[in-house]
C-alpha cells in the first residue's frame, strides 16, 4: 500500500502553474467549536462563549469602521484635531477587532469577517452615506462606544463565571477600558463652553 502510494506521488505531474478559481466545502460552520484543545473549557461553554464574542466582533468591527467615515468626512473649526483622534480610535478598535477574532479562533469558533455578515449582525444603528454635523458625529459614536460597553461587562462576568479567565481578562482590560476611555475623549467635545471669551457670571441682585 506504501510503495503504491510513493508511485503515485512520483507520477503525478508537477507544474509552476498557480490553479486558479478553486472552491471546495467549509471546513468548519459557522456557530460551531472544533478540536478540543486542552483549555479545559468544556464544549457547551465555547460554544456560547464564542457566540457572545461574535456580538462583541460585529459591533467593534462597526464601530472601528464608523470611527473611519468620520475621519474621512468631519468638517468644521474642529476639523485637525477630531481628523487625528478619529483616526487614533480606529487604530485602537482594529487592535479590538483582532484581539476578539483570535480570541474566538482559539476556543475553537468561527469568528465573523465578511462586511455583509457584520452588518446582519451588529447592534449599532447605520449611519447615511453622507456627511453629518459634528456633534452628530460625536453623538452616533458615544451610542455605539455604550452599545459594546453593556454587553461587555455581563459577557465578562459571565466568563469569570464559566471559568474562561482569559475571556474575561480581554473583555475587562482590553474591550472595556479601551471604549470607557475613547467614550470620554468624545463626550469632553460636546461640553458647551466659550471657546475664546470667558462668560460673565451672573450676579444675583440682594433685596434691601
Amino acid at each position: 500500500m506504501a510503495k503504491k502510494q510513493n508511485e503515485s506521488r512520483v507520477n503525478r505531474s508537477v507544474s509552476a502553474q498557480p490553479r486558479f478559481h478553486q472552491r471546495a466545502q467549509e471546513i468548519q460552520a459557522y456557530g460551531t467549536v472544533n478540536h478540543a484543545l486542552p483549555l479545559d473549557l468544556e464544549e457547551p461553554v465555547r460554544v456560547q462563549i464564542t457566540n457572545d464574542l461574535n456580538q462583541l466582533l460585529a459591533d467593534t468591527m462597526t464601530l472601528r469602521d464608523l470611527y473611519k467615515k468620520c475621519h474621512w468626512q468631519v468638517a468644521g473649526p474642529t476639523f485637525y484635531q477630531l481628523h487625528l483622534l478619529y483616526d487614533k480610535h480606529y487604530d485602537e478598535q482594529n487592535e479590538l477587532v483582532d484581539a476578539i477574532a483570535e480570541r474566538i479562533q482559539l476556543l475553537g469558533g468561527v469568528s465573523l469577517a465578511m462586511a455583509a455578515d457584520v452588518a446582519e449582525t451588529t447592534q449599532i444603528e447605520r449611519p447615511p452615506r453622507g456627511r453629518e454635523e459634528v456633534p452628530v458625529q460625536l453623538s452616533r459614536l458615544i451610542d455605539a462606544h455604550q452599545i459594546i460597553i453593556q454587553q461587555s461587562r455581563p459577557l465578562a462576568r459571565r466568563a469569570a463565571e464559566l471559568g474562561d479567565d482569559g475571556t474575561n481578562d480581554l473583555v475587562v482590560s482590553d474591550v472595556v477600558r479601551t471604549n470607557e476611555l475613547q467614550l470620554w475623549f468624545l463626550s469632553e467635545h460636546l461640553v458647551d463652553v466659550p471657546l475664546v471669551e470667558a462668560k460673565e457670571r451672573a450676579t444675583v441682585a440682594t433685596a434691601s
